[in-house]
């Protein structure tokens, strides 16, 4: 069966208990009923929504009308909305749960059930477990009650909202106009993704067409992902077409944003961790006093050195929102590698795409009126801070139990040399506390090497950083030449550890 867990279900189409199916939707939805009333949080408010997957309707309409069945005012959202909406109006109507039918940037044959509760935050552990006892002990037929979809109230205080973050997150400052390209990859951001970016000031959109109405299908992509070799290959296409300052895309539920730009050879898209610090910089300009940013244990080392600088405090987290989003008090920021980012914990406590992209776009405006541009930020803080170069290697595997016993393979006979270079290896497995976790982490004095299995596809993901000192513009040139040649070999070893025994 599905098991509930990364923050809810998540799996194939299909009929039977290892499928998303209304039946398996069903028994989420009272189990989660039973595991609120149990806490004395019965007839409190639920909110659902959902994206535009293949049976994201029926399952959605599904899950209103169990909770209603089962004695909870539900706000059933009237559209198919990004994920972050419904964070959103979790925490807005002091809702007692939330739940998205969604699964993000999975490949079209997949939905899933996504589940926030009080303040919306993901769900965590032990929740996840004790709502998934519940579920087992669901006795069928489920009761239902027709519930009517609400209007659209939220998600105008939502666009509203966001509207304001240049001006609350980017402070004053003259900017100068900016010419976007946006592609939403099929899914459900992109209209919400313009009106929000017009009102905050930014009109001057231009949209990749043959990706902007939500289909199910994806029919464009391979995988409908930004991170996805080739997924915004349409959309650079724009961006250098209309001359465009900044490229957006968005994942298919809009809770992700990746950021391309233009550069000396063309244009390309931003890593995670380059967008990570840009964006963190920008909202400690005008963050209050003793601000906390965050990210996980997967990502750049640069965030702790930037935070030091600017004043700020930093914490690092097992890898997704639902650590992030509880990093600690005065979060002002936090992000994930894989393109996830929170500008605004105090209304949103998870990844949203849609309000990252309009901080985003107010830094290149901001920038832009100075005459400077993101890649001339990034040179700054690697000047500042020595230079972070970053890339990360996928290895696709039959299934997610292939992936955990590669990772095991590899645990139980650790190398002693990566790129005849010696490491320390840490197994984060046997690490007492809040950090435990299957991930392997290789470090030596100019790289680091984390590598675990994906939470939610069949992929042992690798994470590599290389290190190198700067002290000017010239320095940096031949830094990052060097930087890319021992990319290229930490990718080439992380690569080998899926042709076999070593």
């Amino acid at each position: 069966m599905l098991r509930f867990g990364t923050a809810g279900l998540r799996g194939p189409l299909r009929d039977g208990p290892d499928g998303m199916n209304v039946t398996t939707v069903s028994r989420a939805g009272a189990g989660v009923a039973a595991w609120l009333r149990e806490r004395c949080l019965g007839g409190g408010a639920v909110v659902v929504g959902r994206d535009a997957r293949h049976g994201s309707a029926e399952f959605a309409t599904a899950t209103a009308e169990i909770f209603a069945a089962a004695g909870f005012p539900v706000t059933l959202l009237p559209e198919p909305v990004p994920t972050p909406v419904v964070a959103f109006a979790v925490k807005r109507l002091g809702a007692v749960a939330g739940v998205q039918i969604t699964a993000s940037h999975n490949p079209p044959t997949d939905n899933g059930y996504k589940v926030y509760l009080d303040g919306g935050s993901q769900l965590i552990a032990p929740a996840d477990a004790e709502i998934e006892k519940c579920i087992e002990a669901v006795a069928e037929p489920v009761a239902r009650q027709a519930v009517s979809p609400s209007g659209g109230e939220l998600v105008e205080q939502y666009v509203g909202r966001v509207a304001q973050l240049p001006g609350v997150l980017g402070g004053p400052g003259e900017r100068a106009a900016v010419r976007i390209a946006l592609t939403p990859l099929h899914g459900v951001g992109g209209e919400l993704a313009v009106r929000a970016l017009a009102a905050a000031g930014c009109t001057d959109v231009h949209v990749v067409e043959e990706q902007f109405a939500p289909d199910p299908d994806f029919p464009t992509v391979a995988f409908p992902n930004p991170e996805e070799p080739g997924a915004t290959d349409l959309l650079l296409a724009l961006a250098d077409r209309v001359d465009a300052d900044v490229a957006i895309a968005l994942d298919p539920d809009a809770d992700r944003c990746a950021v391309g730009v233009p550069g000396p050879d063309g244009w390309r898209m931003l890593r995670g961790d380059e967008t990570g610090a840009l964006l963190a910089d920008y909202v400690l300009r005008t963050a209050p006093a003793d601000p906390l940013v965050a990210t996980t244990i997967v990502s750049s080392r640069l965030l702790a050195k930037l935070a030091a600088a600017r004043s700020a405090r930093y914490a690092e987290t097992l890898t997704g929102f639902k650590w992030l989003a509880r990093a600690g008090e005065g979060l002002v920021y936090a992000y994930e590698e894989a393109i996830g980012h929170c500008v605004d914990p105090a209304t949103v406590r998870d990844k949203d795409g849609i309000s990252a992209a309009v901080a985003a776009c107010d830094l290149v405006a901001l920038l832009k009126a100075r005459h400077r541009t993101l890649l001339d930020e990034l040179d700054s803080y690697a000047i500042e801070f020595g230079l972070h170069a970053g890339d990360q290697v996928s290895l696709r595997l039959p299934d997610q139990a292939a992936a955990v016993a590669l990772a095991a393979t590899l645990r139980a006979r650790p190398p002693a040399e990566i790129a005849r270079t010696a490491v320390k290896f840490t197994d984060q497995a046997l690490v007492r506390g809040r950090m435990r976790t299957d991930a392997l982490i290789f470090e030596a004095d100019d790289f680091r090497i984390v590598i675990r299995p994906s939470g939610t596809e069949p992929k042992l993901k690798c994470y590599l950083e290389v290190f190198a000192p700067v002290t000017d513009a010239a320095g940096l040139r031949a830094a990052r030449t060097a930087a890319t040649e021992r990319l290229a070999e930490l990718a080439a070893y992380c690569r080998s550890l899926g042709s076999g025994p070593r």
